[in-house]
């Protein structure tokens, strides 16, 4: 087969000089015909478009065509052609084929509608679909939509530990790492497991978040922002929740509650539009296979101001709605930790448009949350969208020393694993503020999607951790 340079077919798809000569590789989506040529449809993930590359039956022998079935892997040669059918302005009349790796009939992508549920159970071969090839072309456009959003603000991107000593939430649901043998545990007097010859010598888990490292790098070099994997050794099986996540988290010196609601607008309205800038063929294909009000809904996202609400109002709209007759699953009432369904009716029915909420119970948030002057509420503040609910939670940090150890003191936070963290507090303390963003979460807005499983390659939920 004569060598020339390939091109990618989202290159090849743009291109306008008719007659050049060209090579496409790809894996074959369908093949049809008649007795005198056939139309082969060749993706290679660059685009959610196909080439189609029409093969001249007299120019190539049987056999080879035949073993040019659904999922195989091809190389073409042929000549760049104005095409006269729909949906394409070009494609490639073929002088050469070859094909690089067959596919047989067991080939489980067969051209037939699957569900999500059924792709899931394949992960390995989900991405050469159209709707997983579209979500994860997504996917690497938010992480450099992220990327691009803090470098150009002046932002630090920081490395914070993946296995750590420490539970930032005081959840204690966490996965934990040792290299001990499970079978043969050396326990003390006490009856204690007993770490000292594990590999770093006390019990170590899986990070559940950067974000106290993060306070650490943020006074010192002013702002940062952290993005990488989480884990939450959490049993829940819900379409909004893995075990294994990607989050992102922002932390800056000198910033208030207020500054922080800011940032966080503008950096998910950055996304949002980075993605209907850059992603549009995926996202009108996800509109018109999945969610007919997809590009609307990240279009109004854009329009208007988010509406900055306190809790305890949040609370009253709610307990207003329920005497008007609304249902809701989970009670309401001032102190309790609001549901998904609570957050979205105030964005989706009450305000119609996303609603950042703060001053919420100290009893219901972290520790480290600066308290307000009332002593029942913290600066925290969580952005609401329509479809998801949370999607960031944030807050101002308490910079008081004082205030800081008490509440730890009074949740019996272990003074072992904090001791680094108030050094902060005690050596130049400085207000300061940052949120968490679930990655995941920002996909399902911007894909559509209705489980978080299928906005990651390869979930991981309880009992399952396959691939």
């Amino acid at each position: 087969m004569k060598q020339i340079k390939r091109t990618i077919i989202n290159d090849a798809l743009k291109r306008t000089d008719i007659g050049a000569e060209i090579n496409i590789k790809g894996w074959v989506r369908t093949k049809r015909g008649n007795k005198n040529v056939s139309f082969i449809a060749i993706n290679d993930g660059s685009t959610i478009k196909n080439m189609q590359v029409v093969a001249d039956l007299s120019k190539f022998d049987e056999e080879t065509l035949k073993a040019i079935t659904t999922g195989s892997c091809v190389s073409v040669n042929g000549l760049l052609a104005q095409s006269i059918g729909q949906g394409q302005n070009v494609e490639i009349q073929a002088t050469e084929l070859e094909i690089l790796g067959t596919a047989d009939a067991t080939y489980p992508l067969q051209k037939k509608g699957h569900t999500l549920e059924y792709l899931r159970e394949i992960a390995h071969l989900r991405p050469r679909t159209n709707t997983f090839g579209a979500i994860f072309r997504i996917r690497h456009n938010m992480a450099i939509a992220i990327h691009t959003f803090f470098h150009q603000k002046g932002f630090y991107y920081f490395h914070t530990p993946l296995i750590t000593a420490s539970d930032c939430e005081g959840a204690g649901q966490m996965f934990q790492v040792t290299t001990m043998d499970l079978n043969k545990l050396d326990h003390t007097e006490e009856g204690k497991i007993d770490y000292t010859n594990d590999f770093f010598g006390k019990p170590t888990s899986l990070t559940v978040s950067g974000q106290l490292e993060g306070e650490l790098a943020a006074t010192s070099l002013g702002a940062i922002y952290t993005f990488g994997p989480t884990f939450r050794a959490e049993n829940s099986n819900t379409p909004r929740h893995l075990a294994e996540f990607w989050m992102v988290e922002p932390e800056v010196a000198f910033n208030d509650i207020n500054d922080n609601m800011d940032l966080a607008e503008e950096f998910i309205k950055f996304c949002v539009k980075w993605a209907l800038d850059n992603c549009a063929d995926d996202l009108q294909f996800l509109n018109d296979m999945f969610d007919k009000e997809l590009i609307s809904r990240m279009e109004g996202v854009l329009k208007d101001s988010f509406v900055r609400l306190p809790y305890t109002e949040g609370v009253r709209i709610l307990e207003e709605a329920v005497k008007n007759g609304h249902k809701f699953e989970y009670p309401v009432y001032w102190g309790a930790d609001l549901a998904s369904e609570h957050e979205r009716y105030l964005v989706e029915n009450h305000f119609k448009k996303p609603v950042i909420l703060t001053d919420y119970p100290k009893e219901i948030k972290a520790f480290y949350m600066k308290q307000n002057e009332d002593g029942k509420t913290v600066r925290a503040m969580d952005v609401l969208f329509p479809k998801i609910g949370e999607i960031i939670g944030g807050s101002e940090r308490e910079a008081d020393y004082d205030k800081l150890l008490q509440r730890i003191q009074e949740l019996n936070i272990p003074m072992k694993d904090m001791w680094w963290y108030l050094d902060t507090r005690k050596y130049g303390s400085c207000p300061h503020s940052g949120f968490g963003l679930g990655f995941e979460r920002l996909l399902l807005f911007v894909t559509g999607m209705q489980n978080i499983r299928d906005v990651i390659p390869f979930p991981r939920t309880p009992k399952n951790a396959n691939f």
